[in-house]
């Protein structure tokens, strides 16, 4: 799992946030209205509502937006019903990709990716294709600037938690744990240990990576931003990998 926060951090780096914060809290607002439409409206009854708004208040979505989303799933919006679909394929040099879409029109959305495929050098596969090589992951990644205590001693309070893996880079801690224990391992650390988070969500982590250069590096990147850009995705997972310095001259 070495290697996952890289292109995260590069994603941070882009400057492209002020540029996109509206449509990343359009795709938030539909997190939080699906979760709220499948399980109980009120947070303290429902996983999967929790996590969202947590997601989102790590994004600083203002709260007016978070209520307003849990009130239309509640029936006081324009009755949209979304569904979750993931998408799978292949970018350039046979990089695997997932798509996490949230979507009221499955055939637009299929279309609209399958064309994002193709226009950057890939192929939308079939359901199955790519999806064996990864692993869903709750992640939670801590930056060291906010840890007081060294990294010997924040690495055995990760430990004691009891991880599937945790990775140290030179930037942050990161932290891999089953899905179903991302909720009561985030409350750990933020209650018991006082540690803020950097961001902690449910991801699809591959299994190995592949690593490529040069102008595939773009090729890679252009369509994952293209994907990312797209109001129905959520979020593209892929098992690509590059030095950084190579990634930061297409950035």
């Amino acid at each position: 799992m070495a290697g996952h926060s890289k292109w995260k951090n590069i994603q941070h780096r882009k400057g492209r946030q002020d540029a996109i914060k509206g449509k990343i809290f359009a795709k938030l607002s539909k997190e939080i209205y699906v979760a709220a439409r499948r399980g109980d409206k009120d947070p303290a009854n429902n996983n999967q509502l929790r996590l969202a708004i947590a997601k989102a208040k790590s994004q600083n979505m203002p709260n007016d937006n978070i209520e307003r989303a849990i009130k239309k799933a509640a029936g006081e919006g324009d009755g949209s019903n979304y569904e979750s679909i993931m998408y799978e394929g292949y970018g350039p040099d046979g990089i695997a990709v997932l798509v996490e879409a949230l979507t009221d029109n499955r055939n637009r959305t299929a279309a609209d990716v399958r064309f994002a495929f193709t226009k950057r050098g890939g192929n939308l596969g079939e359901s199955g294709c790519v999806s064996w090589m990864f692993h869903r992951y709750g992640v939670i990644e801590i930056a060291k600037e906010e840890v007081s205590i060294d990294e010997e001693e924040m690495e055995l309070l990760l430990l004691d938690l009891d991880p599937e893996d945790i990775e140290i880079t030179e930037e942050s801690y990161i932290v891999y744990v089953s899905p179903d224990r991302l909720e009561e391992v985030q409350e750990q650390l933020q209650s018991t240990h006082h540690i803020c988070l950097s961001s902690a969500d449910v991801m699809m982590i591959p299994e190995n990576k592949i690593h490529v250069k040069g102008d595939t590096i773009k090729k890679v990147l252009d369509l994952i931003e293209t994907l990312e850009d797209h109001d129905d995705v959520q979020a593209v997972f892929t098992n690509f990998d590059a030095d950084e310095e190579e990634i930061e001259k297409f950035s």
